[in-house]
C-alpha cells in the first residue's frame, strides 16, 4: 500500500490557529516562572526577594519577547507574520511574564509573611536615607519625610505586586515593540 506523499504546495497557507497565543504562553509564562523562581531564591537565600535585586531575573522578560517573536517568524516562513502578529505575540508574551510574576510575587509574600514585608519596608526606608545624605541639594520638610515614611510603611503584598508587574511588562515592552516592527517581514 502506498502512502500518499504531501507536496509543500498542498500545506494550507494560513498559520498555525493560536500559534501567537501558544508562543506567548510558551515564552511568557516561562520567563514569568523564572522570575518566581528568583524571588523565591532570593528568599531562601536570606535575601531580600521584594528588594531591587529581582531586575537580575526581570532582564529576561524582553529578551523572551524577542525570542517570541522570532519563532513566530521562523515558523510562519516563507510568510511574513505582519505587524499585529509580530507585535501581538511581544506584547502578550510581555503581559503574561508580569501577570505570573506578580502572581509568584504575592505567593511568596504571603508565604514568607509579614516580617519579610517588614524587612523589604525598612530596606526600602535605608534606600530613602542614604540618596537624601547623598543628594543634599534636594531638602525635604519634616512634614514631607513623615509621609513617605508613611506611606512606605503601607506598602504591602498587593502594592508590590502591582509594581512588580508593571515593572516587568514595561520592561517587556522596551524590546518586544522595536523588534515586533523589525520582525514584522
Amino acid at each position: 500500500m502506498a502512502v500518499p506523499s504531501v507536496e509543500p504546495s498542498s500545506l494550507p497557507s494560513a498559520p498555525l490557529p493560536g500559534l501567537v497565543w501558544k508562543l506567548a504562553l510558551r515564552f511568557g509564562g516561562g520567563v514569568g516562572l523564572v522570575c518566581g523562581l528568583w524571588m523565591v531564591g532570593l528568599q531562601l537565600t536570606g535575601n531580600n526577594g521584594f528588594g531591587p535585586k529581582q531586575v537580575l531575573a526581570q532582564l529576561l522578560v524582553p529578551l523572551a519577547a524577542v525570542a517570541a517573536e522570532w519563532t513566530l517568524r521562523s515558523r510562519l516562513r516563507p510568510e511574513k507574520p505582519g505587524l499585529g502578529r509580530s507585535l501581538g505575540v511581544g506584547v502578550l508574551t510581555a503581559l503574561l511574564a508580569g501577570t505570573v510574576s506578580a502572581m509568584c510575587l504575592l505567593g511568596v509574600a504571603y508565604g514568607a509573611g509579614e516580617p519579610a514585608l517588614a524587612r523589604n519596608r525598612a530596606e526600602i526606608l535605608e534606600i530613602l536615607r542614604v540618596q537624601q545624605r547623598e543628594n543634599p541639594a534636594i531638602k525635604l520638610s519634616a512634614e514631607q519625610q513623615q509621609q513617605q515614611e508613611a506611606a512606605i510603611a503601607r506598602i504591602g503584598a498587593g502594592d508590590m505586586a502591582t509594581r512588580n508587574f508593571l515593572q516587568v511588562f514595561l520592561l517587556g515592552l522596551v524590546l518586544a515593540v522595536p523588534a515586533g516592527i523589525f520582525l514584522r517581514e
